[in-house]
């Protein structure tokens, strides 16, 4: 039974559950050992491979999150800061969401992978999560997802209701663009220009009015163009002018690793910061600082100044 072709999809899954990408890898294992041990008792007149590995990962999430915390952004957990120099102090003990690293999974589609809805998805009851992700992103059947939380179609139809219900803010899908579209590629490039060259009126010009800001694992947001130049100016005075971005993906929206100078002389690692680009401007910027999440983007420590 081929059951590693699944991986990629079922981290997805797990990810979108947990909100965390180190939890869904270490999950997506234990459904992989689960299915192996039961593999003898895999009945394909019942259900396909791809649902029957669905059944055993959904109840793996649900186990793993029976008394868990949900996973925020600063932004879902307090009114925005106003002072730009108010110290930055990481809260350790409040589990972050953390960012997916598109490159390490080959995935076809990444829309429903974004950082907005799987913030969203944390605020549901975890039952609720899984037969929104089973029915709405996996096209899995009322009949089938049934089966997956031994449960009747009707709860699961009642059980989607409620949650689309209580998705209705998450904003329109349509509007927001994805990393290879020819004008959110030209914004990007645009503010990593205008990053590197430190130049804030010019990041400025590039952010909507409402843009919000927010580093985790700092608690502190920001939300409005001026109060995002008045931070950025206060970051190049603090770390310097001298720095190096490069262009990758994360959760299928576009996303900068920033690297900045260093007293050896070369850049180091930073921070990842993935953008979201609606109507042509900057809507949202999610700063991660973490080096657990960094290492999970493969991205090296340290580059050449030149």
């Amino acid at each position: 039974m081929d059951f590693e072709s699944y991986r990629g999809e079922l981290v997805a899954y797990c990810y979108r559950m947990l909100g965390s990408f180190h939890e869904a890898e270490d999950l997506v294992q234990e459904t992989m050992l689960r299915a192996w041990k039961a593999r003898d008792r895999y009945d394909p007149s019942r259900a396909s491979v791809r649902t029957w590995l669905y059944r055993i990962a959904t109840n793996v999430c649900l186990t793993a999150l029976e008394g868990r915390a949900r996973r925020p952004l600063p932004s879902g957990l307090g009114a925005p800061g106003e002072d730009p120099g108010t110290p930055l102090v990481p809260a350790a003990d409040i589990p972050w969401l953390q960012p997916f690293p598109d490159t390490r999974y080959d995935m076809e589609a990444r829309a429903d992978m974004r950082l907005a809805l799987v913030v969203a998805l944390q605020r549901l009851p975890a039952r609720q999560r899984a037969v929104l992700v089973l029915r709405e992103v996996l096209q899995f059947s009322a009949v089938e997802v049934a089966d997956q939380l031994d449960t009747t179609v009707p709860a699961v139809n009642s059980t989607l209701q409620r949650a689309r219900a209580a998705l209705t803010d998450v904003g329109d899908d349509e509007a927001i663009v994805e990393p290879e579209d020819p004008g959110a590629r030209e914004v990007v490039d645009r503010y990593l220009r205008a990053f590197e060259a430190a130049d804030v009126p010019a990041l400025v010009r590039l952010l909507a009015d409402a843009v919000v800001l927010e580093m985790p694992p700092v608690p502190l947001w920001f939300s409005g163009a001026g109060h995002y130049g008045a931070f950025m100016r206060r970051v190049f005075e603090l770390r310097g002018t001298d720095w190096a971005l490069r262009r990758l993906t994360a959760n299928g929206q576009p996303a900068l690793a920033a690297f900045a100078a260093a007293p050896e002389g070369d850049r180091r690692l930073h921070s990842l910061q993935v953008l979201t680009v609606t109507g042509g401007r900057v809507t949202r910027n999610v700063v991660f600082t973490d080096p657990q999440v960094l290492d999970t983007f493969d991205l090296p420590r340290r580059i050449s100044a030149n």
